[in-house]
């Protein structure tokens, strides 16, 4: 008489597949998987408690509490006894009194496999890809209170590889979304650039012939040109915004700098060419920041350049201030501009969302600023959120994280 090797179960194949797709095999020890284990143990006051998946040649332990060895043959494994009814645990109260298991080497192990209690583990399709299970060096019996128990530890077994498989999925879809977008951030840097050079030559070109023909030129042509030479700008600073937000992920990259944040202001409003029919107040205090310079400064640049584009006043004010507490920066900016209206705010930071019809100018935005902002703010773990009063003022609130100082 020998030991009974235990049958392949008839969906063998489509299991082997199932329990190969959530990518745990061979993987490291992980606490959620051991507290299990350990758990389960306890409940049951056995030596040993395992997570065992059941493989085309061997059992292998995900989880072992009270057990050395990573795997075994799968002819010496209980566990594939166990997964040929999946709708029911198998209790062996004493191995050495059950023909399947004559003179299995496992029952003359150091660890010697008497007691044997094994809950399958069914994915959502019906597969058993292994068990939980607890073992003796003794006869033993469970009460049905433990029995439940062990069932539930198991049900949370199969939850937990069914979140990893999750986890693995959305691994590989953020890998592909990543590529994707470094690929549309090169096209874009590439047209971008391909652009800038024609438009270029059309502004020129557009001044020179209006030169030429001066004397020829009537008051319609003469508008021609210019709605040509403002056509061309502002696809000059559309492409120039859209270069932005592809190369907003860059400056993130960018390691924390101590600086003073009116000298950075008052880099900005050089930038912008402030005009004296705009004033803006610097915070008081003119703090110390220690954070991303660079990221700071790109997010200023657009909130208080939209200030002051979309601003009917005939002068524009901008009041800029700080809080700050040990974890973030609080900053505010406010104007007193068109507004916004009430149904646009949810959909402000919305790429290619507008607000308004035209800025002060006349022109028509491309709603590609604000959704940079957005992108940078919360890269530096920061939020951002506007409340307006049509015709009267809007006010930015938005945060940033302060460097994590290792102790």
């Amino acid at each position: 008489m020998k030991m009974i090797v235990p049958e392949l179960p008839i969906n063998e194949d489509f299991r082997i597949e199932a329990l190969k797709s959530l990518g745990i095999l061979d993987t490291k020890a992980e606490k959620e998987y051991d507290d299990i284990t350990a758990l389960a143990a306890y409940l049951c006051d056995t030596e040993i408690a395992l997570i065992s998946l059941v493989d085309s040649n061997r059992q292998w332990f995900k989880s072992k509490h009270g057990l050395s060895i990573s795997e075994t043959p799968r002819e010496q494994s209980f566990c594939a006894h166990t997964i040929l009814e999946p709708e029911k645990p198998l209790i062996v109260k004493d191995a050495r009194l059950d023909e399947r298991f004559y003179k299995n080497p496992l029952t003359e192990e150091e660890k010697i496999v008497i007691f044997y209690a094994g809950i399958p583990l069914i994915d959502k399709n019906g597969f058993p890809l292994g068990t939980l299970c607890v073992i003796d060096s003794k006869p033993k019996e469970l009460i049905n209170k433990q029995l439940e128990s062990l069932k539930s530890l198991a049900n949370q077994v199969v939850i937990l590889f069914e979140l990893n498989k999750k986890n693995k999925d959305l691994e590989k879809i953020e890998d592909k979304l990543r590529k994707r977008n470094e690929s549309l951030k090169e096209f874009a840097r590439v047209i971008s650039h391909d652009l800038k050079m024609p438009l270029a030559n059309v502004i020129t070109t557009s001044d020179l012939l209006k030169l030429k023909l001066a004397n020829n030129l009537d008051k319609e042509t003469s508008e021609y040109f210019e709605y040509i030479k403002q056509s061309s700008f502002s696809m000059s600073d559309y492409i120039n915004d859209v270069l932005d937000h592809y190369e907003s992920d860059s400056l993130v990259k960018n390691k924390p700098e101590s600086f003073k944040l009116n000298s950075l202001l008052r880099e900005i409003t050089e930038l912008l060419s402030i005009k004296p029919d705009c004033t803006i107040n610097f915070p008081e205090s003119n703090p110390t920041l220690e954070c991303n310079k660079s990221a700071l400064k790109q997010i200023f640049f657009n909130l208080i350049g939209n200030s002051i584009k979309y601003n009917d006043k005939e002068h524009i004010i901008i009041d800029i201030d700080l809080t700050e507490d040990t974890i973030f920066y609080y900053f505010k900016i406010t104007d007193n501009g068109m507004g916004i209206p009430e149904d646009m705010i949810e959909s402000i930071f919305e790429l290619f969302t507008t607000a308004n019809g035209t800025d002060r100018s006349g022109n028509k935005g491309n709603g590609i600023g604000l959704s940079t902002v957005k992108k940078l703010v919360e890269t530096l773990e920061g939020c951002i959120k506007v409340k307006s009063k049509l015709e009267v003022q809007t006010t930015f609130d938005f945060s940033i994280k302060k460097p994590t100082i290792n102790a």
